[in-house]
């Protein structure tokens, strides 16, 4: 089968990509909760010690983190669909099976050196089924889904800077650990757009747990974890979503705040 996410060149390293920033001035991802003012994790200040001073006075700023961007791989389709349950299937109805997840987005603005809420970004995220199988692509080794558009939509972000979908939790296939791809658009119709993408992971306990589980036991045992994935090993562990249960499922809310000069 086609390796999703393969990568073209080279993904920087964090301390590369913050490095790039205090050069050029251009602008990222950090994560952050909005309005939080506490220190920087002890993470990206031992990073920041290790590079120039732009670099550590961008990576020390209070309450943020920074989030790596990574590929988007081949199966993103921007189908267009503004919806906060994307388990459904437009084309019949048909739901995808698996564990219910809520997945929550708080996009934030780093400003004068506090976290910001971001309203009116469009958050998208695309992941596959519980059997590894992604909608509205065609894969000649493992299937062929042209026309579906289960597990696709985006949201916009609302006054308080969050997006909120209700998916399953992902299954995996072949060479990859489980994760969620997603982009972050700002003002997209205007000048000064601005695009991230990235894609999210879940601790490997957390993993085994929910795909021992019916209907992902059926495909059989996980065979690529977080640290066997090359692509989560640039910078996956900075992008963990941390999953809590919640009634008949899971649920997890991903900061990211958008750092400009």
């Amino acid at each position: 089968m086609q390796n999703d996410d393969q990568q073209v060149g080279r993904i920087l390293t964090r301390r590369e990509a913050l490095a790039v920033l205090g050069a050029a001035g251009a602008s990222l991802l950090a994560g952050c909760s909005p309005g939080q003012t506490s220190s920087a994790s002890a993470g990206t200040t031992s990073d920041a010690a290790n590079a120039n001073a732009a670099t550590t006075s961008m990576a020390t700023v209070p309450g943020c983190v920074v989030r790596p961007a990574e590929t988007a791989g081949p199966y993103f389709v921007d189908e267009k669909l503004n919806r906060s349950d994307i388990r459904s299937d437009p084309s019949d109805g048909s739901v995808r099976e698996g564990a219910p997840l809520e997945l929550t987005f708080n996009v934030s603005q780093l400003a004068k050196g506090a976290c910001a809420p971001v309203a009116g970004a469009v958050v998208d995220v695309w992941h596959c089924d519980a059997q590894g199988v992604y909608s509205d692509v065609r894969d000649p080794s493992f299937f062929d889904t042209r026309g579906k558009k289960f597990l696709r939509g985006y949201q916009v972000t609302d006054a308080s800077g969050r997006a909120t979908f209700k998916t399953i939790y992902p299954g995996w296939y072949a060479g990859r650990a489980v994760h969620i791809h997603f982009t972050v658009r700002t003002n997209p119709a205007g000048s000064s757009a601005h695009e991230f993408t990235s894609q999210i992971y879940f601790d490997d306990a957390m993993n085994q747990k929910v795909l021992a589980q019916a209907p992902y036991n059926a495909k059989g045992p996980l065979t690529t974890k977080n640290e066997q994935d090359g692509i989560f090993k640039e910078n996956g562990k900075d992008l963990i979503l941390a999953v809590q249960a919640a009634a008949g499922g899971y649920k997890g809310t991903f900061d990211i705040a958008l750092q400009t000069t």
